[in-house]
């Protein structure tokens, strides 16, 4: 490693952005019956976020490039913010799958991590998505690190997801043991706690640890904290809760809550906690779907949030707009996206400015 790794960090989403790096849709599997509907949804957000800031596309071939370029050309969007790249995917979530980017304040370095990507342990084709953060890394030309088990005399490259971990920029991150510590889908093998910790010590320099319990039904990465609890700012927690005490999150949202309610910041301060309601259960094709408001996107100028056509949706965007006072809070119907159990934060990662 060319840089000392302390001096970098992880900057928090709302930070300046210089780029939101994206997939196009493409496989027809993750949304059984339903994909002709995604490319207009992903559409949408690429439209919002072309509006102020700049957009990496990843696309599967030349002619895939062409058609999407007209696609997108055709729905509004500003193509001068539009870089397309000719790469072959797995999947559009490119938060889990992508690179995490660090940022060194002092020498304005960037550099990013590759963590090892298995398809959260559960599906078996994820070998292009695998090679994502290498094409990145030679694109961008800044280094890539792969992360390893911290204390080993062996090399153990690390399989993590954005989606499992999220930061306030300044030392606090949020995890969950369901995802972390389960023997299901183990992301890596033996793993404990405190080898977690040491991990996001060294690569993230994290330094405050809030471990909650478990996801919500129907997300098959077993556990992403970025569907239940999410940092708004250094010192602010949205967190879903469930008032529905029949409902099957009710218990496991409520018990998050109650961790949250007992956890401080990296200052030893207690967080301010936003609480957002769960849309009440989002079914396709008999199948609960992972729908959750905390699954949005924190842009430069926007935030795009996830709704489900329910009665909640209105709620909710009111609760965002009321903290998000300089941002235009933008509600983008997930309705159909959510089928491939992911919605606006899974298929995006930013590139933060230095």
């Amino acid at each position: 490693m060319s840089k000392k790794i302390d001096e970098f960090r992880v900057p928090a989403e709302w930070e300046p952005q210089k780029s939101v790096w994206v997939a196009w849709p493409h496989n027809k599997n993750d949304w059984p019956g339903l994909f002709e509907k995604i490319p207009k949804v992903v559409g949408k957000i690429i439209k919002y976020l072309t509006e102020h800031q700049r957009v990496d596309l990843l696309v599967n071939n030349n002619k895939s490039i062409d058609t999407t370029r007209i696609y997108l050309k055709k729905i509004g969007c500003n193509l001068s913010k539009i870089k397309f790249h000719k790469l072959k995917t797995d999947r559009l979530w490119l938060r889990d799958s992508g690179p995490i980017f660090l940022v060194n304040k002092k020498n304005r370095k960037k550099t990013m991590l590759d963590f090892k990507f298995n398809a959260w342990s559960k599906y078996k084709n994820f070998g292009n998505d695998n090679k994502i953060n290498k094409y990145i890394s030679k694109y961008l030309k800044i280094e890539s690190i792969l992360p390893k088990k911290v204390n080993s005399k062996k090399f153990v490259r690390v399989v993590m997801e954005g989606g499992a971990f999220d930061n306030n920029g300044s030392g606090s991150i949020l995890l969950t043991k369901e995802c972390l510590l389960s023997r299901k889908q183990e992301r890596n093998k033996g793993f404990k706690k405190i080898d977690y910790e040491n991990l996001f010590s060294k690569y993230l320099n994290a330094k405050n640890f809030i471990w909650l319990n478990k996801g919500i039904v129907g997300d098959d990465t077993h556990g992403h904290i970025d569907d239940i609890a999410r940092f708004v700012s250094k010192s602010t927690i949205m967190i879903a809760i469930e008032n529905n005490s029949s409902d099957k999150n009710y218990k496991a949202l409520k018990e998050n809550l109650k961790i949250l309610s007992n956890s401080h910041d990296e200052n030893g301060k207690k967080f301010k906690i936003i609480k957002i309601p769960m849309p009440r259960p989002v079914l396709i094709d008999k199948t609960r779907v992972p729908a959750s408001y905390l699954n949005f996107f924190i842009g430069n100028k926007i935030v795009l949030v996830p709704v489900f056509n329910v009665k909640e949706d209105k709620k909710v965007l009111k609760i965002f707009r009321k903290f998000f006072t300089s941002r235009k809070v933008i509600a983008i119907d997930c309705s159909d996206l959510i089928w491939g159990f992911g919605a606006i934060h899974c298929m995006t990662q930013q590139e933060p400015k230095i």
